[in-house]
């Protein structure tokens, strides 16, 4: 998963979290759960700045029943 991140404040970003919500669902696109996992925030970004990361969202083969597939639906973020 890809995300660009922009500052468009007025000052630094110094550090903060993304946390990932990934979602098992079924061929009929049920949802059967929401793994969820964070990782740090790529700081420091400068006032104004913008920047760029790739993540690898893994959920474990047992999790996911034949049939089924994942997809990181939700991500949020925050920042200090």
């Amino acid at each position: 998963m890809t995300l660009t991140f922009v500052n468009s404040g007025g000052r630094a970003v110094g550090s903060g979290t993304i946390a990932f919500g990934t979602h098992v669902v079924d061929a009929l696109g049920t949802d059967w759960a929401t793994r969820r996992s964070t990782t740090p925030l790529p700081a420091p970004i400068a006032a104004g700045a913008r920047t760029a990361r790739t993540w690898t969202v893994c959920v474990d083969a047992w999790r996911v029943p034949l049939g089924m597939h994942v997809e990181t639906r939700d991500v949020s973020v925050r920042w200090e």
